[in-house]
């Protein structure tokens, strides 16, 4: 399966909610949600329609992988993995997607959204612990450190990101060294830093069926 290459903004129509993925175009007037609540296609099913408890399930595993831009192979291979992991296992699954390389460069503020975080990364534009990485899906742990390459921190579109800073909080498990704008993996991602919208409990359910 190819990755969705439409409108973002139609994933927050199709899921009923906003989902942040264009960064900060997401708080202004131009959000589509905020100007068509109904779902996408030419006739838009009707919200109150009361979905089934698969239905439900269903619904959160494909808000999670949009959220973080997983294809469903992927997804489902961090699910068998963390499904191996004696904790538990909606914990396990969403700590995989959030120690992802492009979701950290997202968290760090590196980047306005995590599509834009991806691209970046891909584009070799860090480092981690001093050496380039550019596969998006690179797992990182305690004790790595993210930082923007030199020549890539002298850009005008670098400059740009860094004097927007902050955009948003930055997460328990990360920190941050403004002056060298390199970041640091503290910790693993607890229950507390997670995205609050993601019922990973859900996915799990969906995935033991």
């Amino acid at each position: 399966m190819a990755r969705y290459t439409g409108p973002a903004c139609r994933l927050c129509r199709r899921a009923g909610e906003k989902l942040f993925l264009k960064g900060e175009r997401c708080f202004t007037a131009k959000c589509a949600i905020e100007r068509r609540r109904r779902a996408p296609g030419a006739t838009g099913q009707s919200r109150s329609r009361r979905l089934s408890d698969y239905g439900v399930q269903l619904r959160e595993k494909r808000k999670a992988r949009v959220v973080y831009g997983v294809l469903e192979r992927q997804f489902r291979r961090y699910y068998q993995v963390a499904r191996k992991n004696p904790q538990a296992t909606g914990l396990v699954l969403m700590q995989h997607l959030e120690r992802r390389l492009d979701n950290v460069v997202y968290r760090l503020d590196f980047a306005e959204s995590r599509a834009q975080a991806r691209q970046m990364v891909s584009h070799g534009h860090f480092n981690v612990n001093g050496r380039k990485v550019d596969i998006a899906s690179y797992s990182v742990k305690p004790g790595d450190t993210i930082a923007w390459k030199p020549p890539s921190l002298d850009s005008e579109f670098a400059r740009t990101l860094i004097a927007a800073m902050p955009r948003k909080s930055l997460p328990g498990w990360l920190s941050l060294d403004t002056a060298t704008m390199t970041g640091a993996i503290v910790r693993l991602p607890q229950a507390e830093d997670l995205e609050t919208t993601i019922q990973s409990r859900l996915i799990v359910e969906f995935y033991s069926k």
